[in-house]
Order: structure tokens, then sequence, then C-alpha cells
């Protein structure tokens, strides 16, 4: 048996138990269902605008991103390529999304894969760094925050000579990186945001700090994700890092419910701007003469015969 037919049935197996967890839980505990009637419309719809804008900010860390590589998107394309790459990344094996975003650029632009793995794991790096000062934050104390965060920024530029991929690292575009480290902020500001209001549509007596450390909780199940979307693998997080954010079984398993549900719907509603639209046929086009060039780069022209 093959390692990748293992790692598929392993990744059922893993979805089948979570959900069946999820039932289980749900059926026996008449409390969770009691906070989750409770929810309003009104909050539903701000948490799924609040969606929309976090798939904005991912459009813009990818625009971010591919300044590291020194190639413009523009945003038309960057929004699309976005929402195509969400959709995927949740049904999709592993995290897919930007496997086919790599793919995508290479294609359809030319880019060097290892350009894009290289910017890709920049990103990563921010993302994890600033997650890790969330979670932490109970520690910290809130006004450490913004210090440490600039602090790490400063870290990971002065040390890159430090990684195995430090002749890469020193052509990095400083600007770049701190526009991605803003776009990767806001990014998971606004999942901060979301959090706070569905664990609060639960148990009113959540407070922001709490939703702060939840949420760099959460964040980490992104690096261990298997099933789509990280089901089973972010609740798990959330249970084990209770004893920083203070926060009850019930309520965990009530505002991801919550959050699973209205992500979902957000994913229908890209699905169905993408094809319904005939959008997606523009990221299966061949370049053409419309086809963003990097900065400096020049057409060639054809000799004439």
């Amino acid at each position: 048996m093959s390692r990748k037919l293992l790692k598929s049935i392993a990744t059922v197996l893993v979805l089948i138990i979570t959900i069946s967890g999820f039932i289980y839980y749900f059926v026996t505990h008449p409390l969770v269902r009691q906070q989750l009637s409770n929810t309003s419309f009104g909050t539903l719809a701000l948490i799924f605008v609040l969606y929309l804008g976090v798939v904005g900010a991912i459009s813009l860390v990818t625009f971010t991103t591919l300044l590291l590589c020194k190639l413009r998107l523009n945003a038309g394309e960057s929004a699309l390529l976005t929402a195509y790459a969400t959709v995927i990344n949740f049904f999709g094996p592993l995290q897919s999304g930007p496997a086919f975003r790599g793919l995508y650029l290479k294609r359809k632009h030319g880019l060097h894969l290892k350009q894009y793995a290289l910017a890709t794991i920049v990103f990563y790096a921010l993302y994890a760094g600033i997650s890790g000062l969330f979670l932490l934050s109970g520690v910290l104390g809130w006004w450490l925050l913004p210090a440490s965060a600039v602090a790490l920024i400063a870290i990971i530029i002065v040390q890159k000579s430090m990684l195995p991929i430090a002749v890469r690292l020193r052509e990095l575009n400083l600007t770049a990186v701190y526009a991605l480290a803003g776009a990767t902020l806001l990014q998971l500001t606004l999942v901060v945001v979301i959090y706070f209001i569905e664990l609060r549509s639960i148990s009113p007596g959540i407070h922001f700090g709490q939703a702060v450390i939840y949420a760099g909780a959460a964040n980490f199940a992104l690096f261990v994700s298997i099933t789509p979307g990280a089901i089973g693998f972010r609740e798990s997080f959330l249970l084990f890092s209770q004893r920083l954010h203070h926060i009850s079984s019930d309520t965990i398993v009530a505002a991801n419910i919550l959050d699973r549900s209205m992500y979902i719907v957000l994913l229908a509603v890209l699905g169905f701007i993408i094809f319904g639209t005939h959008a997606h046929r523009r990221l299966q086009e061949s370049p053409g003469k419309s086809e963003t060039e990097r900065p400096g780069q020049r057409k060639t022209k054809t000799p004439p015969k």
C-alpha cells in the first residue's frame, strides 16, 4: 500500500471520527444547542461580512507575498486567485491552496517555484510569529504585544543570515516584507474579531483578551492539519490551551460549530461566484498579451522573417 493511499485513509478516518464526535457531543449536551439557538441573524450576517474581509486580507497577503518574488498581479486577478485557492484549500487534501497558487503562477506568469516557496516560508514565519504573540498575550501583557511584533520582524530580518537559505533571503525587498507583515496582521486581527463575536454570542462573559489567546491557539492548527479546514485539529489545539484562554469546552464546541457553518456558507458563495460567472476560465486561459509582467521585464519582439 502506497504512502499516499495511507495518508488519504488516515485523513478520512480522522474526519469521520471528528465529525462523529461533534454529532455525539451536540446530541448529548443540550446546553450547546441552547447556546447556538440564541445566536441572532444580525450576528450571523456580521460574521459573514467579516469573513469576506478576511478573504480580502488574504488577497492582500497574496499580492504582497508576490512582491517578494518581484511579481505584481492586478487586484482582480489576485482576488480571483485567492477565492479559487480558498475553496481548494478547504476541500483539497492537506493545504492545497498554496500549491495551487504556485502551479498557477508558474504556468501563467513563469514564476519559479523556488522563489514562490521562499516567499511562502516568509509568510508562514510571520503568521506563526504573530499567532505565537497572540497565544502568549495573556503572559506578556497587552502593552508588550506591539513591541514584540516589531522585535519579531526585526529578528527575522537581522538574523536571516543564520538560515540555510541565507543567500536568497538577502535578496528580499524589506519594504515588501513589511507590507506582507502588515497584511498578515490584518488577516489575523480580523480572525480575532470573528472569534470574539462568535464566542460572545455563545458566552457573553468572554472578553477580547481571551479571544486573542483563543485565536492564537487556533491558528497553529494550520501547520498540522490533514483534514478539510483542519477539522478536529483546531478544536484539539483549543482544548489543550484552555489553561491560557480559560474558555469552557461547551463554548469551544458551540463556537466552532457556528464558525464552521458560517465558513461553509462563505465557501458556497465563493464557489457560486467563481463557477456561476465562469470566472474560473480566466485562471485556465493561456498567457496572453494582457499578462502581468514583472517590473523591468520587457517583451521580446518576434524578428521579421
